[in-house]
């Protein structure tokens, strides 16, 4: 196990590396003056000049590279040219509604995809696996942000049980948090779960003809019982391995939900910066994205291990 998670390890340190060049040449090696777009064109030349040495832009290309390597592992990301502080407070700051909302979504993802999946299985080709899977179809047909408007229209227009948009904050309690939270989360969930309990309806088909699943029907054991204690956790496999990646598309989705319901997350700051040309802000905001998806994989490998042993077996 200790030599699985090293090779693992070292693969999320290697991925590491490998995204922060790509992001770094990206928005800093390109052509183009950073200090000219961050100014305007018509700025004056000396504040243009100016500003691309308070940047940096005036030395090497590695030294800058390695200067922003060592900001991010010792904390210090550098200060936001529009907002005139650390990005390291603004991301803080950001995370704290971002996280919840992504967290909030894949518990919904998730709890829907698995009611719905198993339960198409275990009524296959019947009218409830039919119907189920014509909504699931349905669902990832819809954009996010038609749905969270949608949404909005249906639940703070019409009923006004929940504010259009907007955050105060946690200050309120967990639950006025929460609440502020539901629908952009469930805005966010729909699609990731009409295609999650699909790949759940289908593992879990593919377990039932397995031979120890007619063993335990011929001892006795009810068809809930056996749906819920023996096949789903060997169907959670390809489960496991496509929520992983879509808790990377929820934080990702964010960016376009986070301006529908006007909530003061990661990615409104993100649109923000792109709008305002803070190329700061978004160099560390797309590497704290890209780390996050690369430490979710490597999350997702490491269940692989606790689901199946024979995974890290195969793998040393």
């Amino acid at each position: 196990m200790s030599l699985f998670l090293l090779k693992r390890l070292l693969t999320l340190i290697a991925t590491l590396i490998g995204t922060s060049v790509i992001v770094f040449l990206v928005l800093e090696i390109l052509p183009g003056n950073a200090a000219q777009m961050l100014m305007g064109p018509d700025a004056a030349p000396d504040a243009v000049a100016a500003l691309a040495v308070k940047l940096g832009l005036d030395q090497p290309a590695w030294t800058r590279y390695w200067h922003w390597v060592a900001g991010m592992l010792s904390g210090n990301l550098g200060d936001s040219y529009t907002y005139s502080s650390p990005v390291l407070d603004l991301i803080l700051e950001r995370l704290a509604l971002t996280v919840p909302l992504a967290l909030l979504a894949m518990a919904f993802t998730t709890v829907l995809a698995l009611l719905v999946g198993v339960t198409a299985a275990s009524r296959h080709n019947k009218l409830g696996d039919v119907g189920l899977m014509g909504l699931t179809q349905l669902g990832m047909a819809i954009p996010n942000f038609w749905f969270a408007i949608l949404l909005i229209l249906i639940f703070s227009v019409e009923l006004q049980w929940f504010s259009a948009g907007g955050f105060d904050g946690w200050g309120d309690g967990i639950l006025a948090g929460l609440k502020a939270l539901l629908l952009p989360a469930l805005a966010l969930a729909v699609v990731q779960a009409a295609i999650l309990a699909r790949i759940t309806r289908s593992a879990v088909l593919e377990v039932m003809r397995e031979d120890f699943v007619r063993t335990a029907r011929a001892k006795g054991v009810s068809q809930r019982a056996v749906l819920w204690r023996h096949v789903l956790r060997n169907a959670m496999i390809p489960v496991v391995t496509v929520m992983g990646m879509q808790f990377s598309e929820l934080l990702a989705g964010t960016i376009v939900v986070e301006n529908v319901f006007y909530l003061p997350g990661l990615g409104r700051l993100i649109f923000q910066a792109i709008s305002n040309r803070d190329l700061i802000v978004v160099r560390n905001c797309v590497m704290l994205l890209a780390a996050m998806v690369v430490i979710v994989n490597f999350v997702v490998d490491v269940l692989y291990a606790v689901i199946d042993p024979r995974i890290k077996a195969s793998d040393i």
